[in-house]
């Protein structure tokens, strides 16, 4: 496939870039997440790697469940012992990956998409993907009345939730497998895209000014509480069912300084995602009760158990389904053909996985030499 032009590129990066940080605290990156007195640290413990504190962030939303429980539950905080766990909410990839790389957080929650743009627009040396977090808990839902088949999204408004972020592009080459062509800047074409943040798009729904929308949970689930049905679930695209919706990533210079820390993150998000499968109910009301204390409100029943289930937690971070949504990035046009290899550093995780007996998880190819 010919590489899209650099001018191009950079309309898309610049685009993708200068979207809205929408949670800004006063260091300018993200809002720190609540104090509750949930994370305590045990007598005698010891800091981690001599550090006063490891700032982790992550999104509000379920498909980052694992971030949610580990801090509400303190799995983070048991790990790390006296090193203190500082999580900060963020509500787009954008706005997280530029408090990475300013060093406002060392290691993040976040999707596919906003991992490649900000891995290839750092020439590689940003960011390492080091493990994975979930698959699926993505949706395609619409307004009944008005699209009652896959055709009939033809014409029709449905919306996303970032320029460029992994949903957009997912629709977008969803779209053009329908035959259909959708200018990707602009989303105007035979079917209009409408970048909306999660946080609005079930008021836009409710207005009408949008028919449907291609969301992660849980505004899927909220869509659907408005009246909307689910039209398709993005994970019967993939082989397996399984794509990669939430990965870990590190910023470079943590990892080689403090690895310690970045090994002890790891051993806690895998004894979260393991908590989480084996108590799912437990899980899922503590993912809540974060949702409660990050954002001051809780998920009714109606919308968390439907979009609970759509999720899966893994440790595997499902890298040739990444290599596949680059792909579709660089078809929709967003993106030059990219240079991926070394993205991910799984050597750390891997370690934990070989002392619990488990097996090594996969690169795809794009691991570190």
């Amino acid at each position: 496939m010919p590489a899209i032009s650099s001018s191009l590129l950079r309309r898309g990066t610049a685009a993708i870039a200068a979207l809205p940080l929408l949670a800004l605290a006063a260091c300018g990156y993200g809002s720190d997440a609540k104090d509750d007195g949930t994370a305590k640290i045990a007598a005698g413990a010891e800091k981690t790697d001599g550090l006063d504190s490891v700032k982790i962030g992550y999104f509000g939303n379920l498909t980052h469940a694992t971030a949610l429980v580990g801090v509400q539950k303190g799995f983070f905080q048991k790990e790390l012992g006296a090193t203190t766990v500082k999580p900060a909410i963020f509500n787009a990839g954008p706005s997280e990956i530029e408090a990475l790389n300013a060093g406002s957080i060392d290691i993040g929650w976040i999707g596919p998409s906003p991992a490649i743009n900000g891995y290839t627009k750092s020439n590689g040396k940003s960011l390492k993907i080091i493990g994975g977090s979930a698959s699926g808990g993505v949706k395609l839902v619409v307004n009944p009345a008005k699209i009652k088949s896959l055709k009939d999204v033809e014409g029709k408004k449905i919306a996303t939730p970032q320029l460029g972020n992994t949903q957009d592009v997912a629709f977008l080459n969803w779209a053009a497998d329908q035959g259909w062509k959708v200018d990707a800047q602009s989303g105007k074409g035979d079917v209009t895209v409408v970048r909306t943040d999660n946080k609005i798009t079930p008021g836009a729904y409710k207005s009408g000014s949008i028919d449907g929308a291609w969301v992660p949970e849980p505004t899927a689930s909220k869509l659907v509480a408005e009246g909307a049905k689910v039209l398709l679930d993005e994970s019967t695209l993939w082989p397996e069912k399984k794509f990669v919706i939430t990965n870990i990533i590190v910023r470079q210079g943590f990892l080689k300084d403090h690895p310690k820390a970045v090994e002890a993150v790891l051993k806690a998000a895998v004894e979260t995602n393991k908590w989480i499968n084996a108590h799912p109910d437990e899980a899922k009301a503590a993912a809540n009760k974060r949702l409660e204390t990050d954002a001051g409100k809780a998920l009714p029943a109606e919308v968390l158990d439907p979009a609970w289930k759509s999720i899966q937690f893994t440790d595997d971070p499902l890298a040739a389904t990444l290599d596949t949504e680059a792909e579709h990035a660089v078809k929709a046009g967003l993106l030059e053909k990219p240079d991926l290899k070394g993205i991910y550093d799984l050597t750390l995780l891997n370690k934990v996985l070989k002392a619990e007996g488990r097996p090594a998880v996969d690169a795809a190819g794009l691991g570190t030499s």
